[in-house]
């Protein structure tokens, strides 16, 4: 019978929407990267998804994050992001977790729960927290590089972390996967030498904070505001869930 899936379904086949309607994916970060991840598993057909962020959509949110509208200012990106999900697909299972991942809080999830995992937040602390659990519970799990103050999509690729090269997030994360004896981790990141930041106190989250009333991680204390763009982010993103999709589905294998 027609429905909203069946362009997909003449593409991917019967099975393959049955696994993935069939399927639960945890995303660790809904901003730049991950929330496009989010958008294409939603519109690919997944039944079951876990959207894992602890923070608020920000006026300066708008220029990359798919959730961050004007409307959405100021909402948790949670419920943000359940919302647009569920005008998506209503049948679509959505777990929310109104958490910053670390290992503090780490005892909230199993990791055997999903049937994959994709780690899109920029903390090294809680990126190697995500991948050493979903490893211990034999999930498959994907990662995000960075992405911030690059400019051409075309740089990004899909590679193991030892592969890697340039991007100095990665150069970190191969580090401390080696030290763990982890010897192997799908990463999708780019070959771009990333652009110095035009910093500009005029324009400048640290001189100006916007964030929105009772957000816990104000950009004030970061170490680094990198630049960002509509492009990178999302392509990255659409990367990694298409890897999500393939890998589940068997398709291209």
């Amino acid at each position: 019978m027609l429905n909203q899936f069946s362009r997909t379904e003449l593409t991917f086949g019967k099975e393959a929407m049955e696994k993935l309607y069939s399927s639960r994916v945890a995303v660790f970060g809904i901003g730049g990267v991950g929330g496009y991840v989010v958008e294409a598993l939603v519109r690919s057909g997944l039944g079951a998804i876990d959207i894992i962020d602890d923070d608020k959509v920000c006026l300066t949110n708008l220029n990359r994050q798919i959730i961050a509208t004007r409307k959405t200012v100021g909402q948790y990106k949670v419920d943000a992001a359940e919302e647009r999900i569920h005008d998506i697909n209503p049948d679509c299972k959505v777990t929310k977790h109104r958490c910053f991942y670390m290992p503090e809080t780490s005892d909230q999830f199993d990791f055997s729960e999903y049937d994959y995992v994709v780690d899109a937040i920029d903390t090294v602390t809680g990126k190697i927290e995500i991948i050493m659990n979903a490893k211990k519970a034999g999930t498959p799990v994907i990662s995000s590089m960075g992405a911030g103050n690059k400019v051409n999509p075309a740089m990004l690729e899909v590679a193991d972390i030892y592969d890697t090269s340039v991007c100095p997030l990665a150069r970190v994360m191969r580090y401390e996967l080696r030290k763990r004896g982890v010897d192997s981790l799908k990463v999708v990141y780019s070959r771009e030498k990333a652009l110095p930041t035009k910093e500009d106190m005029s324009i400048s989250c640290r001189e100006h904070c916007i964030c929105p009333p009772g957000t816990e991680r104000k950009c004030t204390v970061r170490r680094d505001i990198p630049g960002s763009n509509a492009f990178v982010p999302s392509a990255a993103g659409l990367i990694i869930a298409s890897e999500v999709v393939k890998d589940i589905t068997g398709i291209n294998n």
